[in-house]
């Protein structure tokens, strides 16, 4: 005690403290960052790093226990449609969905960017009901680095092709599909692990959108038009 004291009286002292203090705070403070996917070095690089370019976005916008989804939306950017549909419908497919609440919030938040982007808006709008939900980050962190994974594995067979398919009138029919998919989401909680297979649709979709990868979107296009008829057929 006496030799911490010497040190606080010592020139420099309660600066040198002040440094210490600081670095152990950022040494406990909430992080986000997978080690695991630091290193790989000689792999085969996807063709798209897009997908992964929006985890590392929203890996970014933790900090502290919580927080918000408006913290999101500014960090992908308010003109981002897809990519914040992909960032909520991947959060939704992995194990971040056992945060309470959750499943209602990214359904509401896909039907408002779908009809957005139906009448041709420029930027998101969300309403406060929305933006103001706060998200846990120790389970936010915990799904980021459980879709790594399948992430990369996906954008290896990702890029633009069939671009046509993203232009209107084209787009609107699985955009409509997509928007009543959403309507029953917080339904569809009632039948086990349905949520995270329709989350995962709509992130293809958003993946198709996102990469302007036309078969991508004919793939999703076809599960989106089965999926209630099996989950119909599963209840």
């Amino acid at each position: 005690m006496s030799r911490l004291i010497d040190d606080v009286r010592a020139p420099g002292g309660i600066t040198s403290l002040a440094g210490t203090a600081a670095a152990l705070s950022a040494s406990v403070a909430p992080s986000c960052r997978s080690h695991s996917d630091d290193g790989e070095t000689g792999m085969h690089h996807p063709a798209t790093h897009a997908l992964s370019d929006v985890l590392d976005e929203l890996e970014r916008s933790v900090s502290g226990e919580e927080i918000s989804v408006e913290d999101v939306v500014d960090t992908l950017g308010h003109s981002s449609f897809a990519a914040l549909m992909l960032a909520f419908s991947l959060v939704s497919t992995s194990p971040a969905s056992a945060i309470p609440g959750i499943t209602a919030v990214v359904a509401a938040l896909v039907f408002i960017l779908v009809a957005q982007m139906m009448v041709g808006r420029k930027s998101v709008w969300l309403p406060g009901f929305v933006t103001r939900r706060r998200l846990s980050t120790g389970k936010l962190c915990k799904g980021i680095r459980w879709l790594r994974r399948p992430v990369r594995l996906v954008e290896r067979f990702l890029k633009p092709r069939l671009t046509w398919l993203f232009h209107r009138p084209w787009t609107w029919l699985p955009l409509t599909l997509v928007m009543a998919l959403a309507l029953f989401m917080p339904f569809m909680e009632i039948v086990p692990t349905s949520v995270s297979i329709a989350s995962a649709v709509i992130a293809l979709f958003a993946a198709s959108l996102l990469t302007r990868d036309g078969v991508l979107a004919l793939v999703s296009l076809g599960l989106l038009s089965i999926l209630p008829v099996a989950i119909y057929y599963w209840v």
